[in-house]
């Protein structure tokens, strides 16, 4: 009798989890993203003085406004009519993806309706990089480029034409967060193999960069 109640406090507990997992599971939805504000922020030449790398987070979450605003100057579109965006790409191929790292799940940015995209359930950000401090950010962008929209490009210029792409929009989050007051850092210390597992790249998909993104540890 002890052995059959153990059994089925066992198997309450077993049944409370995945309980807790699938409701958990089904409030990973669609961020829908408020407007961005384009008459704030700070002058340019303030903001090009304080821009700096920071290593040190506050787990504080950023507000939807500011979550808004900043994937909007991220990569934002900036011209609706032609869809062209806040950063620069060869050819116009917009082939580099962010991806949002946060504690309740990762998310993908969509720029044409300004929202953030559900993927996967669980906290990724430990593996964004090998420094410790990543988890500890509220975010980490994963910069990924999709070479199926660089056409017949050579391997070479795929490489260089994505990593600059990387560069202008790393330098967007840079100039938004010293206009903002928070922290980040561009990171190439990451395990990419691991990562693309993680996150479901398929093999024409790369991680270049990440980024962590928060308040700055108090």
């Amino acid at each position: 009798m002890k052995r059959v109640r153990l059994l089925y406090v066992f198997v309450l507990l077993v049944l409370s989890f995945v309980v807790s997992d699938l409701i958990l599971a089904q409030e990973l939805k669609t961020l829908i993203l408020p407007k961005p504000e384009l008459n704030g922020g700070r002058p340019l030449m303030q903001v090009l003085k304080d821009r700096k790398s920071s290593r040190e987070f506050s787990s504080e979450r950023l507000s939807d406004q500011v979550l808004s605003n900043l994937l909007w100057a991220a990569f934002g579109i900036n011209r609706p009519v032609s869809g062209r965006r806040t950063a620069p790409s060869a050819r116009n191929w917009q082939e580099i993806d962010i991806y949002v790292a946060m504690a309740e799940g990762l998310y993908l940015y969509d720029a044409k309706a300004h929202q953030l995209n559900p993927l996967q359930k669980g906290d990724l950000r430990p593996m964004t990089g090998s420094q410790a401090f990543v988890k500890d950010a509220f975010m980490n962008l994963i910069y990924v480029a999709d070479y199926s929209r660089t056409g017949k490009a050579s391997e070479e210029d795929r490489q260089i034409y994505c990593a600059a792409a990387v560069g202008f929009i790393s330098q967007n989050v840079y100039l938004f967060c010293a206009s903002e007051g928070l922290a980040t850092v561009v990171r190439g210390l990451v395990d990419r193999p691991a990562l693309a597992k993680a996150i479901k790249l398929r093999p024409d998909q790369k991680i270049i960069l990440t980024q962590p993104v928060g308040y700055p540890k108090k």
